[in-house]
């Protein structure tokens, strides 16, 4: 079975506004991902947004746009109004690539498609990665992740889980926000309230869980840099790509 991949695109943000038109050696930034993303083995990628300025761009360098209502809270509604719209299956696999993801590299792409097919109890999948610095093992807005050992996670967190969890003894992950979904799953997900866990720790996935649906995790195969949330993550993406574009 294959997989498709969206990417929902906002124009709004409050430290970057316009963030996925943003230039990066000159491309957007949303070019950058949409590129990463057909380098994967997806069977389509689709740009699902509700701004016509990021419908017009990306059409321009021959996107498929999905528009999407402007009263979807999260990425997770977009995404499944565009499963709606396309009408798929319960059974197909979409993964959620982040429009301010430039540099996510198409590998870990396959593997979050891929572990959700082969782990058939699943019907979410995502990665993960050891944390190395003390300082993220604490920093709240590093959301930590524990599964058990057949990689289906126990919980998510903003607090430090385990409890003496740490870069030494690698058992402390950071949860990195790249999902595998059943579009069954999508279709009732939209329909269930925010759980009071996932309003607490203000994490989405909590609401899955919550409701019974098993996520699994697996350490990505592939480093995934840092995403786009402030001007120096923006200045770090740029100078990492002028360097690379340096060196081809």
């Amino acid at each position: 079975m294959g997989f498709s991949v969206v990417i929902p695109a906002r124009y709004a943000s409050t430290r970057l506004p316009g963030k996925p038109l943003l230039d990066i050696a000159g491309k957007s930034m949303l070019q950058h991902t949409y590129e990463k993303a057909l380098q994967s083995n997806a069977d389509s990628v689709t740009i699902a947004t509700d701004d016509e300025r990021i419908r017009d761009h990306a059409e321009g360098f021959g996107a498929r746009v999905c528009m999407t209502s402007p009263e979807h809270r999260t990425g997770t509604d977009r995404i499944q109004e565009v499963c709606t719209q396309l009408a798929l299956s319960d059974s197909q696999i979409i993964v959620n690539v982040q429009a301010d993801e430039p540099l996510i590299p198409p590998s870990v792409i396959n593997q979050v498609a891929e572990n959700l097919e082969r782990e058939e109890e699943a019907g979410i999948s995502t990665l993960c990665e050891i944390i190395s610095a003390k300082e993220e093992i604490e920093d709240p807005n590093s959301v930590k992740v524990v599964f058990d050992q057949r990689g289906f996670a126990l919980y998510f967190s903003r607090s430090t889980i385990p409890w003496q969890g740490s870069a030494s003894a690698k058992n402390c992950y950071r949860h990195i926000g790249i999902y595998g979904y059943r579009v069954a799953v999508l279709n009732q997900f939209v329909d269930w309230p925010a759980s009071a866990l996932e309003v607490q720790e203000k994490l989405e996935q909590l609401r899955a869980m919550d409701n019974g649906i098993r996520i699994h995790v697996a350490e990505c195969t592939e480093n995934i840099p840092p995403g786009v949330d402030t001007e120096k993550d923006l200045a770090q993406v740029r100078a990492h790509i002028q360097s690379e574009l340096k060196h081809s």
